[in-house]
């Protein structure tokens, strides 16, 4: 009604100015919102389960991959280190195994925050893709340091030289410096107990990435906890979540007395599509 009210030059000012308006508007929002990827948008509840399996025995292999549905990833150790010395049959069983219920399976290697020689990574991706068929590579103990970048820029740029649309998932265990999200596909920004998880910060530029980028593991978890530690991790941002009540010296040597509670809870709400696909790991996108 106001403006049918109006004419001439003032109609125009008064559209220039609700253009105006509105476009400021819009612009506040982007910038609040993380150019448009914020945690609030409907997409972010949406996860992925992932298992460290750093256990031997073939059923639990068989429990987690034939898990319904299917964890996206899961992480293969074959020394503690790395890819070992000689193919083991037992681990080329179990993981073709994976692969065929559409796991995506990363092969571990550790960098001994930046101490550990190149070549003997390098050695580890070779091996890793001829003895397993595996070519999306774990980089564990990264110290996440701007001063080591150098480092792993060089790691991933023989890895994807190596394996060509390779994903590469580094493990600082805290949220580095934001230089490597330019080096890994999926960074694990948190593995800690659920005591030391309910206080960490986020910090503010980890929200301008898509939640693909980011992937959370809680352990020494209790079951009373399991549904707020993935309501706070979907909250800070986290498409790709482990939960466990295992603690000690490494508390991925079996699944979480909870698995399949926690494994339904983790996907639970989202539409057809929605969560990352079967066998879908993050590629470098915002």
């Amino acid at each position: 009604k106001l403006r049918s009210a109006v004419s001439g030059p003032v109609t125009i000012v008064v559209i220039v100015a609700v253009l105006v308006l509105g476009a400021a508007v819009g612009i506040t929002a982007k910038l609040l919102s993380g150019g448009g990827t914020s945690a609030s948008s409907s997409s972010r509840g949406c996860q992925s389960a992932f298992v460290p399996a750093f256990f031997y025995g073939s059923e639990i292999w068989t429990q987690a991959a034939h898990s319904k549905p299917a964890p996206k990833v899961m992480i293969l150790d074959i020394s503690g280190m790395g890819a070992g010395t000689a193919p083991e049959p037992h681990f080329q069983s179990v993981v073709r195994q994976a692969k065929e219920a559409g796991v995506t399976i990363l092969g571990y290697s550790s960098t001994a925050f930046g101490a550990r020689p190149l070549g003997q990574i390098e050695a580890d991706v070779r091996n890793y893709k001829a003895w397993y068929g595996v070519t999306d590579i774990f980089l564990d103990e990264v110290h996440g340091e701007s001063s080591q970048l150098p480092y792993y820029r060089t790691l991933s740029s023989y890895i994807h030289g190596i394996n060509h649309g390779s994903s590469i998932w580094l493990n600082p265990g805290s949220y580095p410096a934001e230089g490597y999200m330019s080096v890994g596909n999926v960074v694990m920004a948190f593995e800690g107990p659920y005591a030391s998880y309910t206080g960490i910060h986020v910090p503010s530029w980890a929200y301008r990435y898509s939640p693909s980028r980011f992937a959370n593991t809680i352990y020494a978890t209790a079951g009373s906890q399991v549904h707020s530690a993935i309501s706070l991790s979907r909250s800070r941002n986290a498409g790709y979540i482990y939960v466990t009540n295992r603690s000690g010296s490494n508390p991925y040597d079996g699944l979480p007395s909870y698995w399949e509670t926690e494994n339904s809870a983790i996907t639970a709400g989202c539409s057809s599509g929605a969560a990352l696909g079967p066998g879908h790991v993050a590629r470098l996108a915002p």
